[in-house]
């Protein structure tokens, strides 16, 4: 990532966006991913304990902070289900095809002055989106 680029992470579950955080200039490598992974697993404890106890089931890419032996120790230790990524698409993980085009679409034609207005929108649309959005969206990686 450019020093001078910007990474919005957004948490997703069938109950809808969980969190979103802003990364601005810093190399997402194994231990950083991991960190998220323990925010994460902190803010289920919180807000949904039940789902730790019945496992939680991550999807995402092979980027190579994901598929690092700290992180695989990490998901063994915790117990995490890795959904599999496709073989035959390394870029695009199969959520990115279920957000993308809604998010694309709402997005046109839109400016915005600053990055952080472009943020604000983002977090403004994942928090008024219907359950059933990313219900139907989790529910259709089982079935791929």
């Amino acid at each position: 990532m450019q020093a001078n680029s910007k990474l919005l992470q957004i948490d997703l579950e069938a109950g809808g966006a969980r969190k979103s955080e802003g990364v601005e200039g810093q190399c997402i490598n194994a231990a950083r991913y991991c960190s998220t992974l323990d925010r994460l697993k902190e803010g289920i404890r919180r807000k949904r304990p039940g789902l730790l106890r019945r496992g939680v089931v991550l999807q995402h890419d092979n980027a190579t902070p994901h598929s690092a032996n700290l992180t695989q120790q990490w998901l063994q230790r915790y117990g995490w289900e890795i959904l599999p990524h496709p073989a035959h698409s390394p870029d695009l993980a199969p959520s990115d095809f279920h957000l993308f085009g809604p998010l694309k679409r709402h997005l046109g034609g839109m400016a915005f002055e600053t990055e952080d207005d472009l943020i604000s929108e983002l977090r403004n649309w994942f928090d008024n989106l219907d359950v059933d959005f990313f219900r139907v969206g989790i529910n259709s990686l089982l079935s791929r």
